[in-house]
């Protein structure tokens, strides 16, 4: 069967997909976006976590089938997310005054302004565009090891940024607690999810 669905704001059409395939093989096999990874294939782990229709899933439980029409944002297409999220709410508070949308971010570090800069947009290939807030805050803070499942815990981590902007420990736990980690003991990446918070708060002022 054919499945339709738009990832990262593009639309892809996957031919020949089998009735039991899961999006995430879709996502991997077919399309060609390996972000999200091949853990446990039974939803414990999270590292295969995207939002589908901006509700965060495990895409290894999700019959391809029942992505069709629907819009998935993976890993991939994080930073241009951020991007498009960021313009439209600086649109929103124009009134407030001028921004510097290409003003060096307080915090940020050599390696992480490396990255940003050479970061390839999903929603157009070969156009450079910074990374996603959590995405730098990740880099910064030293939450990636192994990196096995980082992706899952930034799209986890971004999609409790944008419903919370202002999370408790216990809210950042909460929204992590489906998403396993081997290597960091978890502190790192809270205080990544805590950074990622206090400079999205600091740049809305």
């Amino acid at each position: 069967m054919r499945v339709n669905i738009t990832v990262n704001g593009r639309p892809y059409a996957a031919d020949d997909v089998w009735e039991g395939e899961s999006l995430l093989y879709v996502l991997r096999e077919r399309l060609g976006l390996p972000g999200s990874k091949n853990a446990c294939e039974q939803g414990e782990c999270g590292s295969c976590t995207v939002r589908l229709d901006g509700v965060p899933v495990c895409a290894c439980l999700v019959a391809a089938g029942q992505a069709e029409g629907r819009e998935v944002l993976t890993v991939e297409g994080l930073a241009d997310h951020a991007r498009r999220r960021s313009s439209a709410t600086a649109e929103a508070a124009e009134a407030a005054g001028p921004g510097e949308p290409g003003a060096v971010r307080p915090g940020e570090s050599e390696a992480a302004g490396a990255v940003r800069r050479g970061a390839a947009g999903a929603g157009r290939p070969g156009e450079s565009v910074p990374l996603a807030p959590v995405q730098r805050a990740f880099i910064d803070a030293g939450a990636v090891q192994c990196g096995f499942c980082t992706p899952g815990l930034l799209v986890a981590a971004d999609e409790l940024l944008e419903r919370n902007p202002d999370p408790s420990d216990a809210d950042i736990r909460e929204a992590l607690s489906g998403n396993l980690c081997r290597c960091t003991g978890y502190e790192k990446i809270l205080d990544a999810v805590r950074l990622a918070a206090a400079r999205t708060a600091g740049e809305a002022v």
